[in-house]
């Protein structure tokens, strides 16, 4: 699956943006960031499931789901994901996304949303105990 998979719903700018802000997210947070726009099956949480299964490393992957038109919008994080980002960092950014979407702004809720779950799952700096200088 390709990172922001969309058909032609977007434009090239708009899909450019959505690259970043999950690139951006990736690079902050570790984790490997999908993002899928389109039709959902009828039961949303079961394919986005499904469309998280199909990564190439689940385990440490984060998908974000958004079908427009039915209006269903899914997070869902692997195993090693759910370490550094819980249900509540979820809903905050899927609470975020949705306010935009309620503006009709669904490129820029996404954009948000996914550099805000990237953010709460930023990795800790740690210091390198085996270092003569840090004595």
């Amino acid at each position: 699956m390709a990172r922001v998979p969309a058909g032609d719903s977007f434009t090239p700018g708009q899909r450019e943006w959505l690259e970043r802000a999950v690139r951006n997210a990736e690079a902050a947070s570790g984790l490997t960031f999908s993002l899928f726009v389109g039709v959902s099956e009828e039961d949303s949480r079961t394919y986005a499931e499904w469309l998280h299964r199909a990564l190439a490393d689940p385990d440490h992957s984060v998908l974000v789901m958004c079908d427009p038109e039915f209006r269903r919008l899914e997070i869902v994080t692997g195993v090693a994901a759910r370490r550094v980002l819980d249900d509540l960092e979820c809903r905050l950014a899927a609470a975020a996304m949705q306010t935009s979407f309620a503006g009709g702004d669904i490129v820029g809720g996404l954009a948000v949303g996914i550099q805000q779950l990237g953010e709460a799952a930023r990795q800790p700096r740690t210091l390198h105990a085996g270092r003569r200088d840090l004595g």
